[in-house]
């Protein structure tokens, strides 16, 4: 345990890092109760599920603005880090980029709900869509480069071309229950599969 020193920075730092915690923990909870509640979920249902106060949250966060753009870039960040550890321990490159757009699919379930939630801040919404962009294209260009090398599936391939079909086709889907985006973008993943040469039979 730190002691105490005479400027007192050892409690202070700690009090940093508790508060950075309970603010991951937020946003953790947060994600899991906009994608399956929507972004207009109550803060309540999000304090309980991160086991933390409503002032909490809004220490934090003042206005729910403020929190689902932290839940987006929080999103984005994480589908960033997971793109390399899923290469690194799927059964295959293919494997890899499978899961890897299911995380992106759960993001672009907050994504949808944040024009709402910034209401008519169109700057931030422009400024967060660049980010995404910029953020994330490198990400799924290498898990496609590396799908491609495998020979998983057949070049030619453009990252952001994936990305904006994946989000065209999630659009409605909240509105629609006969309407499954993840059916349809598991098609599209099997039509991007490379066509194993058949073996000559005699």
């Amino acid at each position: 345990m730190p002691s105490e020193s005479p400027t007192g920075k050892a409690p202070a730092r700690s009090k940093r890092t508790d508060a950075l915690r309970n603010q991951q923990t937020v946003l953790t909870a947060a994600a899991e109760v906009f994608v399956t509640s929507g972004v207009d979920a109550p803060i309540r249902q999000i304090a309980a599920r991160a086991g933390v106060g409503m002032a909490t949250i809004y220490r934090h966060f003042p206005t729910r603005a403020d929190l689902v753009t932290a839940v987006y870039r929080h999103q984005i960040e994480a589908c960033v880090e997971a793109g390399p550890k899923l290469l690194a321990s799927a059964e295959s490159p293919f494997d890899a980029l499978r899961q890897w757009i299911d995380l992106f699919v759960d993001f672009l379930a907050t994504k949808h709900g944040l024009a709402d939630a910034l209401q008519s801040d169109s700057d931030r919404f422009a400024t967060l869509h660049t980010y995404l962009v910029e953020r994330l294209e490198p990400v799924s260009a290498q898990l496609l480069d590396a799908a491609v090398e495998a020979g998983d599936i057949r070049p030619g391939i453009q990252p952001y071309e994936l990305m904006r079909g994946i989000g065209n086709l999630c659009i409605g889907g909240e509105d629609d229950p006969r309407y499954e985006p993840r059916r349809l973008i598991e098609l599209l993943l099997q039509g991007l599969r490379q066509p194993r040469p058949t073996a000559l039979t005699t």
